[in-house]
């Protein structure tokens, strides 16, 4: 059995104070419950929220650019994410972007366990306060945030359900397409996985 980690709740407590994102920004920026991150991190990656977004879009967690920006995927991915958001006829200016943890891991590992628990309380307010009309989950670690362990993204992507009073589709993580390269699945599912998403906000 998992021992209970307190930082959990207190987080969660702690998002559910926060009545807007603004203030929410500004209670994240100095959270501390994971050691490692907080003592190596450049920035508190929040998130980018604007008024007008009907989409929100979740990744993993901050790179190294991210975190020197302090803003979510602003390196290659983010690139790479910007083209096929205005392929599909979507404006980044207007999209909800946050990751499952708001500091970078070291080397970009992925989030553990115990590190996406603990943001997750953060990520639930943000969701709860930006109310999107359509959640696209970026990658596995996104998808379990929303969906729990011991799925397949493959088995899911691309397939929009009803979600927590919401919608939710999920996808592949700009990094699997810039890896896999141009002719790789993980580009064209994302791809048309963004097509998908306008076409629902449509």
């Amino acid at each position: 059995m998992r021992a209970i980690d307190p930082a959990v709740g207190a987080i969660a407590a702690a998002a559910a104070s926060c009545e807007s994102l603004d203030t929410l920004a500004d209670v994240v920026r100095g959270c501390v419950a994971c050691a490692e991150l907080a003592s190596l991190r450049t920035s508190v990656v929040v998130g980018d929220f604007p008024a007008t977004a009907r989409l929100l879009l979740v990744g993993e967690g901050p790179g190294a650019n991210e975190d020197v920006a302090g803003r979510p995927f602003v390196g290659k991915g983010g690139q790479l994410l910007d083209s096929l958001l205005a392929e599909a006829g979507l404006d980044r200016a207007h999209v909800a972007v946050a990751n499952v943890v708001k500091c970078r891991p070291p080397g970009n590992r992925t989030p553990t366990p115990a590190e996406a628990r603990r943001c997750t309380g953060w990520l639930d307010r943000q969701l709860a306060l930006c109310a999107p009309s359509l959640v696209v989950t970026l990658g596995l670690s996104a998808l379990r945030w929303a969906s729990g362990s011991g799925i397949r993204l493959r088995d899911v992507r691309g397939v929009v359900r009803e979600w927590r009073g919401t919608r939710l589709l999920p996808t592949y993580h700009p990094s699997a397409a810039l890896r896999f390269g141009p002719a790789g699945e993980p580009m064209a599912m994302l791809r048309a996985d963004l097509r998908t998403a306008a076409a629902e906000l449509s």
